[in-house]
């Protein structure tokens, strides 16, 4: 017998608020990047929305900043659904949007590698109440009673612990956006402590520890998942989707850096050993009790984020990355290495917080794949 969903209209969606959260935090690190140089320039902190506009004018970067309010007005009005509804909630929505550019534009004014725009403003604010827009349009039916809420809690656990995962996950496919790691391979901190190193290695080595990054990675992140799903049927459903999701992020990253004719440069012999050992690895570890997996899980992120700071870094890689033009994409991809160097401990203590409760048994396990 089926059991009854909750309707979002009863309640708030945990869920669209940690998106909101995670999105935020994002936005802000992407308009502050790099975060360094600060410095009062002798401007008021709102003197550009009184400027003119830019000299230069792109339809990159008005696409671009409109795209970027987009989610953030969608998460917005769904995070706020049912304490708010209607043109009220699409009201407060977008307002908070242009609130947070508002000031993320005044807080640029002390960066002079950035530069602030009241027609930047303009669009994250049409951007963000575009967003909300949609989410009143589409958003709540699909989230409240539509196929998303129905998919979110016949696959996965109730709780708003396990919404908290979900949206880890979402980032952990957000990192396979960052080009210059392994594949899988998070928790790169070399730039952060000291130089990478400059040593050639024999290719053996980099093949061996590519393949060993990628299936210590590709077991923990499946046993991950395992502890948030219901049962087996949605973690054979899960996993083909997050790894085709994933595989297909690096393409478009790799492709990004090495243009299209090398889309596939990340299907290395390494990331293939990989691939295959982790799937082969995984399907018996999925078996284990739930605490177990939860634990192996642990293990092997911190294996995997200790590997992928001694592995070798992939010469071809190395070479096109001093070469590579960022651009416009500066911004994003200092995003995409903050969530890839932090997303395995962010893990690693989401799991610590998934242990039971005193009193509390552990939900039944969903069996092995």
């Amino acid at each position: 017998m089926m059991r009854s969903l909750p309707i979002m209209d009863a309640r708030a969606s945990p869920l669209a608020r940690y998106l909101l959260l995670a999105y935020v935090l994002l936005v802000i690190y992407a308009s502050l990047h790099p975060f360094y140089g600060w410095r009062d320039q002798g401007v008021g902190a709102f003197a550009y929305l009184g400027g003119g506009l830019p000299r230069y004018i792109t339809a990159f970067d008005l696409v671009t900043n409109f795209a970027a309010y987009l989610p953030l007005g969608f998460f917005a009005l769904l995070a706020l659904h049912p304490l708010l509804r209607g043109a009220g909630a699409l009201a407060v929505a977008g307002l908070a949007g242009c609130l947070l550019s508002l000031a993320l534009e005044a807080l640029q004014t002390f960066l002079p590698s950035r530069i602030p725009s009241n027609l930047d403003l303009a669009t994250n604010a049409l951007g963000a109440f575009a967003g909300a827009a949609l989410a009143l349009a589409f958003g709540v039916d699909l989230l409240g009673r539509g196929r998303i809420h129905a998919l979110r809690h016949r696959w996965f656990l109730d709780g708003h612990q396990y919404d908290l995962g979900l949206v880890l996950l979402g980032l952990w496919l957000f990192t396979q956006l960052n080009p210059e790691t392994l594949l899988f391979g998070n928790g790169d901190l070399r730039g952060l402590l000291e130089a990478p190193p400059t040593a050639l290695h024999p290719v053996e080595v980099f093949i061996q520890g590519e393949a060993v990054v990628a299936a210590c990675n590709l077991v923990a992140l499946g046993l991950f998942a395992s502890c948030l799903t219901q049962d087996v049927r949605s973690l054979r459903g899960l996993l083909p989707a997050l790894l085709a999701g994933a595989l297909a992020l690096k393409t478009v990253a790799v492709g990004e850096l090495l243009k299209a004719q090398h889309v596939f440069a990340w299907l290395t012999p390494g990331a293939l050993l990989g691939l295959a050992g982790g799937m082969l690895l995984l399907i018996p570890a999925t078996a284990l009790p739930r605490a177990a997996r939860r634990a192996l899980s642990g293990l092997l992120l911190m294996a995997a984020t200790v590997l992928v700071n001694l592995t070798p870094e992939n010469p071809y890689f190395a070479d096109a990355l001093q070469q590579w033009p960022q651009g416009y994409f500066l911004n994003f991809n200092g995003v995409t290495h903050l969530v890839s160097r932090a997303w395995p401990f962010a893990a690693l203590f989401y799991l610590m917080l998934l242990a039971p409760r005193p009193g509390r048994g552990e939900p039944p396990s969903p069996g092995a794949l």
